[in-house]
């Protein structure tokens, strides 16, 4: 059995195992789920290193392959009569995103310890959720690819429904009914595509090897990189985001900002990008204006927002637009921008909303208007949100300086197909928004923090716990590790970023 078959049986074993587990014994559930997740963790960090290690021996100029090479393939066929194959692998990108899901489950655990209402299904929803996830990175097949996509989009309607606050079951139809919309563009796509091939293959690889056509790829590629911008959060059909963050338990939020949306750019690189180069080539300059409102709407949005969910929700609205904005600029720095980015946003937005359910958990307001001097009570948890504030707005020595510096010079450096003028007036707009980060982070951070204590019943709050700490440290350590020593994440994914790059 491969190795990446583990990647899935594991997190589904593992929601079997809290399903079987006694209703008198509820928190044995957490530690089941704990396990499991530690599990995949190790298995993750041990695969990334032995993935360098058959790259490194293996050799060979990337610089000129213009066709994605995958590790540890496994493939069985499925349905022969359609070409539809089990067939699994992974390259830098994809192990890049594997160790981010690994690292976001595990701490979202940890951060639901407390979780004691309707445990069993909570728990189990979230591995299903995950393993949909996973399945996504490690998918060659492109029916296989969708299938997991649904498996992982599909439990978060009931895991903001029943476990959310607030106006749950309004956010949770709203995020269903507009992710399955972008689904069905994404569909369109690729049936599209697996027809227009000709040879009745789902096969990622063989149909990067396909010539289509000019008008194919000028509907398709928009019907694509529309579909699975929406889980993106691409203006401006970015709305249900803000309403899923604001409504979903703790975990979820860390789930669905740091993984989740990472499926939309991750889709768009590897399916619209990689498969329809001409595509990208005519709509470049539309989607570049349309990511550079994303990145910059997002940022004035966050100014506006009270509420610390919502706050940091249009935060990553405006991050996410980072994305797709490196993806836009058609070379490989801006590629290689986008997938640290991806990374960065998905370890440091998992950090802040993970902060926000346990401030709170003690709180009980999310209103930044009511709340002011908890540092003094909170000295872990605040120190760790301004770590997260300080990465978020692009400090050296964070993977989000690493992130939004490589994204910008992609940017600058620009392609053949966007004028050079138009291209560097959406990177200097773009920057801006950095600037206007910092506003609202800072603002927003000194509200919580620092100041006299607003409610006398917060002089009773206490510091985190030890699954909080172990939680916000292994994030905090991740956003440290990545920005004092980029090659950890670059030396991972440039091999698996230059064939791309090539067909350009």
């Amino acid at each position: 059995m491969s190795w990446l078959s583990l990647l899935i049986l594991i997190p589904f074993a593992t929601a079997l195992a809290v399903v079987a587990t006694p209703d008198s014994k509820w928190y044995l559930r957490r530690w089941v789920a704990l396990f499991g997740t530690g599990v995949v963790l190790a298995l993750s960090l041990v695969m990334s290193v032995s993935y360098m290690q058959v790259v490194q021996q293996r050799g060979g100029d990337a610089s000129v392959l213009t066709i994605s090479q995958m590790e540890f393939e496994q493939s069985i066929p499925w349905f022969k009569s359609m070409g539809i194959e089990y067939h699994v692998g992974v390259d830098g990108i994809a192990m890049a995103m594997i160790v981010l899901t690994a690292i976001i489950i595990f701490t979202g655990v940890l951060a639901s310890w407390e979780v004691k209402e309707r445990s069993r299904e909570f728990y189990a929803f979230l591995l299903v959720l995950v393993t949909g996830v996973f399945g996504v990175f490690i998918s060659v097949d492109l029916f296989l690819f969708f299938l997991f996509y649904e498996v992982a989009v599909l439990p978060m309607y009931l895991l903001i429904g029943v476990w959310g606050t607030g106006r749950k079951e309004y956010s949770a139809m709203k995020l269903t009914l507009m992710l399955m919309v972008g689904s069905a563009l994404v569909l369109v796509g690729m049936l599209a595509l697996y027809h227009a091939a000709g040879s009745q293959t789902f096969d990622l690889n063989k149909l990067a090897m396909v010539d289509y056509s000019r008008d194919l790829q000028q509907w398709v590629f928009p019907c694509v990189f529309v579909g699975f911008g929406v889980l993106g959060a691409l203006f401006p059909f970015h709305t249900w985001s803000p309403d899923g963050h604001a409504s979903a338990p703790t975990a979820v939020s860390m789930l669905h900002a740091g993984v989740l949306m990472k499926l939309g750019g991750y889709g768009v690189l590897r399916v619209a990008v990689y498969l329809m180069p001409e595509g990208a080539k005519q709509w470049a300059l539309f989607f570049l204006v349309l990511t550079t409102i994303n990145i910059v709407y997002g940022a004035y949005a966050a100014i506006r927002q009270t509420d610390l969910k919502y706050f940091t929700a249009y935060s990553s609205v405006s991050h996410c637009g980072f994305v797709l904005f490196g993806l836009c600029s058609l070379n490989l720095m801006g590629f290689k921008g986008a997938v640290i980015q991806m990374f960065s946003h998905g370890i440091m937005t998992g950090l802040f909303f993970g902060l926000i359910g346990m401030v709170y958990g003690r709180s009980k307001t999310r209103d930044l208007t009511q709340m002011g001097g908890l540092s003094k009570r909170i000295p872990w948890l605040a120190t760790s949100f301004y770590i997260a504030g300080l990465a978020s707005l692009g400090l050296p020595g964070l993977s989000g300086f690493v992130a939004e510096s490589t994204v910008f010079l992609g940017g600058f450096f620009g392609n053949r197909w966007v004028d050079a003028t138009t291209m560097r007036i959406c990177t200097l707009l773009a920057t801006s928004s950095i600037v206007v980060t910092a506003v609202y982070v800072l603002r927003g951070l000194s509200r919580v923090f620092q100041g006299p204590m607003t409610k006398p019943e917060f002089s009773q709050m206490q510091d985190a716990t030890i699954p909080e700490k172990l939680c916000t440290g292994i994030l905090v350590a991740t956003l440290a590790i990545v920005g004092m020593y980029p090659p950890v994440l670059i030396d991972l994914i440039e091999h698996a970023i230059l064939p791309i790059a090539n067909r350009f």
